[in-house]
């Protein structure tokens, strides 16, 4: 069905929010064919990673998807809502918005059937109660009815956006050392770190958010008799480029189009990532990851971070790596080298990095990777899911 949609997105974590509400816009302009509506409050935000998108643009269009920039005041005339209307992460659509939704089911025939399907796209997670919750719906007094998507890891979940034809342009990306080292050299690697990248040295990509203890693994890392090459976007780990020498070699790199940073996972040998868009991403990149979970109060997100392990078919090391890197301390001292946290995420690096624990954990990866892609991905189980409920009227 060529569904007309309307997807709000308000930037909140500056790129994973417009990360996964840009992949899931175009995935359903370009998979079920639906027409596309994105509204987002932060283009500056969303032109870090789609460098095309014009930030002071109120309309434009772009990959075959309509983008109006969500401002206090809705745009006039109002755009008459779609048939699926998709809030992710209960960002809640403007009143102005819900009003002519409202409208639509209090038309002639007073049905609130004639009203959008309504979607609160939720974060992911891999706790057990997500596949209870998953397209459940809520009543409001207005009588709207709105549905809860959670995107997950099981089949009784709305699965993890990737598009088709994505294993095949990864492999063989991963296949060519040259093609790879062609593609850092366009990010403006210097001759040094692409000559480093030739000779087969450890690539390890770094996306965290500000608690990691950076300084740590950069310590422990400049001390191994092996030598390692750490790719960081601009912005991420200030100060890090100081811990560089030994046998850890830094470079920089710019934040790109999202298809540039799958293709910089694909580099890589261990991704260490945030959020939700770039560990659903490095999980596709088929190679071993950590991923660092959005720190909450109370260690909330080390409940989150045990359900992904459970799922995660790595060794334990790899699984003591994830604990160490997530449970750094509020005070940066406490992860500093020669610090009991950073002596502890030493000693999961090195255990981790060692054989045959890393062989076994490059496998799992690859397993994954192959298994998480078995079955229709989220924007497919979404367009399947909102089609039938469009039947049911």
């Amino acid at each position: 069905m060529s569904l007309r949609a309307d997807l709000f997105c308000r930037v909140v974590d500056n790129y994973g929010d417009i990360g996964v509400c840009w992949r899931l816009a175009r995935r359903l302009a370009q998979g079920p064919g639906w027409r596309m509506r994105l509204w987002v409050d932060d283009l500056r935000a969303f032109a870090r990673i789609q460098p095309s998108i014009d930030p002071t643009a109120a309309r434009q269009r772009h990959t075959g998807v309509e983008i109006i920039h969500w401002q206090e005041n809705a745009p006039s005339p109002l755009p008459v809502p779609g048939d699926v209307v998709i809030e992710a992460f209960a960002c809640d659509p403007p009143a102005e918005f819900v009003d002519a939704m409202r409208a639509q089911a209090a038309g002639p025939s007073h049905d609130a059937s004639a009203s959008p399907v309504w979607i609160n796209l939720e974060y992911l997670s891999a706790e057990d109660w997500v596949a209870r919750f998953h397209t459940l719906s809520s009543q409001r007094p207005d009588g709207l009815v709105k549905y809860f998507f959670f995107p997950g890891f099981t089949a009784a979940t709305g699965g993890l956006l990737r598009e088709p034809g994505l294993t095949a342009e990864r492999d063989a990306l991963q296949a060519s050392r040259e093609a790879q080292n062609d593609f850092l050299r366009g990010l403006g690697l210097d001759q040094a770190a692409l000559a480093a990248h030739r000779q087969g040295v450890r690539v390890l990509s770094l996306f965290c958010y500000p608690r990691a203890p950076t300084d740590a693994l950069a310590h422990t890392l400049r001390r191994r008799s092996d030598s390692t090459l750490i790719l960081v976007p601009e912005g991420v780990a200030p100060g890090l480029d100081e811990q560089a020498g030994g046998a850890l070699r830094i470079a920089r790199v710019p934040f790109v189009a999202q298809p540039d940073f799958d293709r910089l996972l694909w580099c890589a040998d261990l991704n260490f990532v945030r959020g939700e868009d770039s560990f659903v991403r490095a999980a596709w990149a088929a190679r071993p990851l950590v991923w660092h979970i959005y720190p909450q109060d109370g260690s909330a997100h080390l409940e989150k971070l045990e359900a992904w392990l459970a799922h995660y078919p790595a060794p334990d090391t790899a699984r003591t790596l994830a604990r160490a890197w997530n449970c750094a301390p509020r005070n940066p001292d406490a992860t500093a080298p020669g610090s009991p946290q950073a002596h502890r995420l030493g000693q999961a690096l090195e255990a981790a990095l060692a054989e045959p624990a890393w062989s076994a954990w490059q496998a799992a990866a690859h397993a994954w990777d192959a298994q998480q892609a078995t079955g229709p991905d989220l924007a497919d189980k979404l367009a399947i899911f909102c089609a039938e409920k469009l039947k049911t009227r």
